[in-house]
Order: C-alpha cells, then sequence, then structure tokens
C-alpha cells in the first residue's frame, strides 16, 4: 500500500524521514504524555546515507517519507548510532527492502544488532574516531558509551556540520514541528529535563564526558537526535542544561514523596513541609494519588533533599511508595540528602526501616528519620516540624559549601 507521508527538508541535502507517535503514553516506565518521534535522516548525495530507522511499527512510514525524496532502493549505506528498538525494530526489513552495500554500527552496535537479528545481518564496525567517504559526504563516529547504552554512537556529517546524537539531547515530544525554535522554549526544557531525568540520569557522568566532544570538534550548526525536534538555534542553550543536570546543580529545594492511608502520613508531611519553609527552602510536596513517576524523577533532578513518606502496610512499604522507590533507585540520583517519616497501626514501623535501607543503598544521606503510631498528636507534628527545619538547616549548609 502507498502511504502519503512525506519528508521534511533539513538541509538542501538532509531531510528528516522518520515517524511521530502521537499514542504513544508510556516509555520505560514513565509517563509520555506528549507522545514521541522517532526520527530518522536521509543525506542525499553521490552514495545516499539513511540515519537510523524507526520503531517496527513505523516502518511503512519511514519508507513512505523516504519514496517522496528518492527510490529507497537508491540507499547505498545505512548508520546506526543506537540498537535499541526504537531506533532498529524495522532495521532488518529495511535491509531487505533497499540492499544497502553497507550497514555501520560501533562495535557494540555491530554485537547487539546481531543478538537482536542474527549473525547473519551484514554490520560494519564503524572504528571510534574514525572519518569515512561515502561517495562524495563525510562523516566522523564517536562512541558515546552509556549514553544510554553500551552500543551508543554519534555521527558527525562533516559536509554540514550537523551532529546526529541518537537519544542524547533529544525529549520525548509528539509534534508536527521538526526544529527547536518552532516549538516554545518552556516545553523544550521541560521535556529535555524530563527526558534526562528518567533516561539518562544514572549516566550522568558519561553524559558530563561525552559533552567534552564539543571541545574536540566544535559546536556543529545543527544537533539532530532520535527523539523530538532538531536543534538549530542557540545550542548552546540545549549543551548548558546538559551540562547543569549531568552535573546535578540543585537548588535550594526540597522535594517530599509521599503517600497516605488513612491520613496521618499525609499530616506529618505537612507539619514537615512547614519545617522546610520556615529555613527558606522551596519545598515540592507529591502526593503519590496524583503524581506519577516521570513527574518525580524531573523534580529530583535539581532537589537538594528527598523526603520519602509512606504509611505501614503489612508490615512493608506502601505500594505506591515501594513501587516509587525501586524506580528512584535505579535511576540513582547523586548527592541527595533526605530523610524517612511515615504511620503505623498495631504492627511494628517496618515500612519506615525499609525505607531507610533503600536511602541508604541510593547514598542519600539519611538526616533524619520517623514513625509515629496511628494519628500524631501535637508533639509528634512538631517533631515534624524539627525533622523539616533540621533538613532545611542542612541544605542552606550544603549550599554555602558549594558557594565558597
Amino acid at each position: 500500500m502507498k502511504y502519503p507521508f512525506r519528508a521534511i527538508k533539513v538541509t538542501d541535502t538532509v531531510y528528516w524521514v522518520g515517524a511521530i507517535d502521537w499514542t504513544l503514553a508510556e516509555f520505560h516506565g514513565y509517563a509520555t504524555p506528549r507522545g514521541t518521534t522517532y526520527n530518522a535522516f536521509l543525506i542525499l548525495g553521490d552514495e545516499p546515507v539513511l540515519i537510523d530507522v524507526v520503531k517496527a511499527h513505523f516502518k511503512d512510514e519511514l519508507l513512505s517519507r523516504i519514496a517522496s525524496v528518492i527510490d529507497p532502493g537508491e540507499i547505498q549505506h545505512i548508520i546506526s548510532n543506537h540498537s535499541e528498538m526504537d531506533h532498529t525494530g524495522c532495521l532488518l526489513d529495511v535491509i531487505e527492502r533497499i540492499n544497502p552495500k553497507t550497514v555501520y554500527a560501533s562495535k557494540k552496535g555491530v554485537d547487539a544488532i546481531h543478538k537482536h537479528f542474527g549473525e547473519s545481518v551484514q554490520v560494519e564496525i564503524a572504528e571510534n574516531s574514525s572519518t569515512i567517504e561515502l561517495g562524495n559526504r563525510s562523516f566522523t563516529f564517536e562512541e558515546t558509551r552509556m549514553v544510554h547504552w553500551p552500543d551508543s554512537m554519534f555521527t558527525l556529517y562533516n559536509d554540514e556540520s550537523i551532529l546526529f546524537s541518537n537519544d542524547a539531547f533529544g525529549m520525548h515530544l509528539a509534534s508536527s514541528e521538526r526544529f527547536d525554535d518552532e516549538v516554545d522554549e518552556g516545553i523544550l526544557r521541560e521535556e529535555a529535563a524530563k527526558y534526562f531525568a528518567n533516561i539518562l540520569m544514572p549516566f550522568a557522568p558519561a553524559v558530563a564526558k561525552t559533552v567534552g566532544i564539543f571541545d574536540k570538534y566544535g559546536i556543529p550548526k545543527m544537533i539532530a537526535p532520535d527523539h523530538g525536534p532538531v536543534w538549530r538555534t542557540n545550542l548552546n542553550r540545549i549543551i548548558s542544561w546538559y551540562l547543569e543536570w549531568a552535573h546535578r546543580r540543585t537548588k535550594n529545594k526540597a522535594l517530599i514523596v509521599y503517600d497516605t492511608m488513612w491520613g496521618s502520613t499525609a499530616k506529618m508531611t505537612r507539619a514537615i513541609e512547614e519545617g522546610l519553609m520556615s529555613e527558606g527552602v522551596s519545598v515540592k510536596v507529591m502526593p503519590l494519588s496524583k503524581s506519577n513517576r516521570a513527574e518525580i524523577a524531573l523534580e529530583v533532578l535539581d532537589s537538594a533533599a528527598l523526603l520519602v513518606g509512606s504509611p505501614n502496610l503489612n508490615s512493608n512499604l506502601f505500594p505506591t511508595v515501594a513501587d516509587t522507590m525501586a524506580y528512584l533507585q535505579g535511576l540513582a540520583p547523586k548527592g541527595l540528602i533526605g530523610a524517612a517519616f511515615g504511620s503505623y497501626g498495631w504492627s511494628t514501623g517496618g515500612a519506615i526501616k525499609k525505607l531507610e535501607t533503600i536511602l541508604g543503598d541510593m547514598k542519600v544521606e539519611i538526616v533524619a528519620s520517623l514513625a509515629k503510631q496511628y494519628v500524631p498528636d501535637e508533639s509528634g507534628l512538631d517533631e515534624c516540624f524539627q525533622i523539616g527545619a533540621t533538613v532545611g538547616k542542612r541544605i542552606k549548609m550544603m549550599k554555602l559549601g558549594k558557594e565558597k
């Protein structure tokens, strides 16, 4: 069947031929209410090149967009910057359809593609820091291991100074607009930060190292990630954001995440909030009855402190709290201080002990911990207030230390 999808011109030699996924609601466990794009790029020349492919379901959209510019069979080379299935899902089908002369991937990418599709797939290693000529076009490859997979790679299209950055500098945003200057600035930062927090935070040191690529090659004219818009204006903006997030430059801010069963942990939360505010600390309170993982991870990104409250259920964490903490533990935010608190009934306060263990495993410095039986009384709420004030004082000390 012939589809009406059209390529979008990026430059005289580069076309966006990816897919828009308006239906995506969740990715890797975090909410994506704005959907996403799977970006692929066609480069025209003596030997046309395809940079990345798309999720399997969108193969026909990719091929239709390519066909609006050239016959897909004219493509001579495919470069795969990242082997995750949202970028290689239809790779085997596309290879069979266009029969390219070569397929390139990083050394780890070759191994991953073989594990996905079998050893019979012919893939050549794009050697790290190497430059190759494909027809009359020049490309340089740079491995970016653990941003966010071992196989991750950047491809620099030298003729037009465009960096194809796979998942780095991207975001989950379905949009008819293809360029950063066509999208609201607030949405750009929010979605780029959310993507970093939920996908790249565990690999922050690798990201910080990777940003050093610009010292080696200079700032390109464009950065074209595999999700979201192409950056073509003020590229220092997204680069500075990445350095800010990679180094976790925190604000004078505390994040409280909690759930409650009969309202007692909620009462403790409000008292702790007041204690933090009394020390001039900005507080973000996120009840799990209305907050999703992606939003919480985004707030962790610039928080100095994480305080977690849970009611006791069968001597264990409340399910929503257990889910959230398992997710945050995987993201491994660095340099946090924090506290564990909550209410329990007729059994012991096992939930709080489990919170202490999880926070400890996350290398969070636990400043305070408090478990109150049944409903906290006036003195109990005062203890909560003091916990907030204590954490607030520590945040201010941390900020002063960094300023010095």
